[in-house]
């Protein structure tokens, strides 16, 4: 199963690893999927300590095509970061749940 048929999963419990362009991979606990606007959007937060990110930030990814397979992007745009969390939250308090860990 691929790391984004985890995600979709929603009986997934299992921890996410993404690699980056040095193959130096991160062990994420899935947050949230959030659909916005046509998009399918990720919040995933590191399990262990990353150098440069604070233990409870969490991060923003959108799912695309890339090369006919599907990706996690990780997002940079802040607007974009800012709008996807707004609508984690409104989710949270709809549901009553309590946002991120």
């Amino acid at each position: 199963m691929s790391e984004i048929d985890k995600i979709l999963d929603p009986d997934n419990t299992e921890t996410i690893v993404l690699y980056d362009e040095d193959n130096q991979s991160t062990e994420f606990e899935q947050i949230a999927v959030i659909p916005l606007e046509e998009e399918v959007y990720v919040i995933l937060q590191p399990v262990e300590g990353t150098p440069g990110v604070e233990k409870d930030e969490a991060w923003a990814f959108r799912i695309d095509e890339v090369d006919g397979e599907d990706a996690l992007i990780l997002l940079n745009d802040k607007e974009t970061i800012n709008r996807v969390f707004e609508e984690y939250y409104r989710l949270m308090e709809e549901d009553g749940d309590t946002p991120l860990n």
